[in-house]
């Protein structure tokens, strides 16, 4: 009896996240029609972006309305803001410390890093396609990954835990590139139709209608190399926004940069021709997400039109940011800055209130616990985050952290890596920081310290650690410590101090 009331109360749990009705009879008994059933796990659709920043977002209808229609986190943090080490985070819930991914390519991270540390089995795929689910993923998978690879065997490899595989390697053009369709290579080349964004939103949306058609749930990951530069927008978008200029935050090309760090400190400020640059870039960024935008108003249709909706989650985010004149920083998104590691996450489905936003600290630690939770499935205890359904359902966890933290290891300069300009001279050196709404705390590896007061300075301009008491120094440092050697549950504990 006591082992029926558990087995019942789990199932009950589960229905609360609005999924089918579930209410208990006196003596621990369930009820109702569907008293011998158990509810049905929903559908995950997750749309990952690379580096889009959330000044974007305004030129973004269809994310507009899910932001309208669903749940935003406004502090999503990402625990590095680049490219590889930030997808090795999601995939597996752990923070870059603990993943041994630090950067895009060996001996510091890059797919094959990330494979030879047991990331792919690690991740949480594998434990979906466990709990009963058709897992898929389209798009890029991780700087380093080649499709034509066959890893020892006959075919082009396919990671486990995934049933549909079609995934590219390098293809930041958008054109001529090769796809591994589920262990065949598949070329691409440079005709309008073979535009990549356009060619996942098409692969997305036959995914989700055969997905749909099983008595099987699903989790389709759908993600695109847009934003990312060279930033080559789609031709039907490529005449868009003439006259629009990249926003001028008060951080834009900053006055005074004389409190900054020594790697910054010694920039001069930005001239018209540079200005000129980035404003051009800016409208090439806006352009080409309006593809991706567009896929999310196609995915989010496909599914209403195939009575999906109501059991379906969609969650829709990025990466990492962008940066693009902010602090005199003419183009990139590896600095401690807000516009390089707060990107925007918002999720519509069942049971989410619309127009909800979460203020609390969430970081891409916390994704694989959220799809692990949602597929019934216990999170593994090396997971570093924690899943943020509570949110989902319209409440707070409790003893939720109050910090973030971000790493940064400052990769070696490589011709090969499509983000070198953040690993040349001049760019940021080697960091680990503690971000939440009250301040942005960054330890440089070569002694150097940034504090701002983001509730008097959320532009984050005015450095003043020289002004921190000793005690409140120390205090920073401890905690910064406790988190980068933090594993597990003891993440959770340490994020919860300020």
């Amino acid at each position: 009896m006591l082992r029926h009331r558990r087995l019942t109360a789990v199932l009950c749990l589960v229905t609360a996240l609005g999924l089918s009705g579930c209410f208990m009879q006196p003596g621990g008994r369930s009820g109702g029609p569907d008293q011998t059933k158990a509810p049905k796990k929903p559908n995950i659709v997750f749309v990952l972006t690379d580096d889009l920043s959330w000044n974007l977002v305004a030129n973004m209808p269809q994310v507009l309305r899910m932001q309208r229609d669903g749940l935003t986190f406004r502090n999503f943090i990402m625990a590095d803001s680049l490219c590889c080490t930030s997808r090795a985070t999601i995939f597996t819930g752990q923070y870059p410390h603990n993943t041994e991914v630090r950067t895009n390519f060996p001996p510091d991270g890059g797919y094959q890093v990330f494979k030879a540390k047991g990331g792919e089995k690690a991740s949480f795929a594998p434990a979906l396609q466990k709990a009963g689910y058709h897992t898929a993923l389209l798009g890029k998978y991780m700087n380093g990954y080649h499709p034509k690879d066959t890893h020892g065997g006959k075919k082009p490899y396919v990671p486990p835990g995934w049933d549909e595989w079609q995934v590219a390697g390098y293809a930041y053009p958008e054109y001529d590139y090769n796809l591994n369709e589920n262990g065949s290579l598949v070329h691409y080349g440079r005709k309008p139709q073979d535009y990549l964004t356009d060619v996942l939103a098409n692969k997305g949306v036959e995914s989700i209608k055969k997905a749909a058609g099983s008595s099987k749930p699903f989790f389709i990951e759908i993600s695109t190399f847009a934003p990312h530069g060279p930033f080559v927008p789609a031709p039907r978008h490529a005449g868009m926004f003439a006259d629009l200029k990249a926003p001028r935050p008060p951080s834009f090309n900053e006055a005074d940069i004389r409190d900054k760090p020594s790697w910054l400190r010694s920039r001069p400020k930005l001239g018209t021709r540079a200005i000129d640059r980035i404003d051009r870039g800016f409208r090439d960024r806006v352009r080409m997400v309006q593809s991706v935008d567009e896929m999310v108003g196609r995915i989010r249709t496909t599914l209403k039109d195939l009575g999906r909706d109501r059991d379906t989650y969609v969650v829709f985010g990025s990466d990492n940011g962008f940066h693009l004149g902010e602090h005199r920083l003419a183009g990139g998104k590896m600095t401690p800055y807000d516009s390089d590691v707060r990107v925007p996450f918002m999720v519509v489905g069942p049971g989410i209130r619309p127009g909800h936003q979460v203020q609390q600290p969430a970081q891409n630690t916390d994704l694989a616990p959220t799809f692990l939770e949602l597929a019934g499935v216990k999170p593994p205890p090396a997971t570093d985050g924690r899943s943020l359904v509570p949110f989902l359902r319209g409440g707070t966890p409790p003893g939720w952290r109050q910090s973030a933290l971000i790493e940064h290891v400052k990769p070696p300069p490589s011709p090969l890596d499509p983000d070198r300009q953040d690993s040349a001279p001049g760019a940021p050196p080697t960091y680990n920081a503690l971000r939440n709404d009250e301040l942005l705390y960054v330890e440089y590896e070569d002694g150097e310290r940034e504090y701002y007061d983001r509730t008097r300075d959320p532009q984050e301009l005015a450095n003043i650690y020289g002004t921190l008491p000793e005690q409140r120094r120390r205090h920073l440092s401890d905690l910064l410590y406790a988190l980068t050697h933090c594993s597990g549950a003891g993440c959770t504990a340490a994020g919860r101090s300020r």
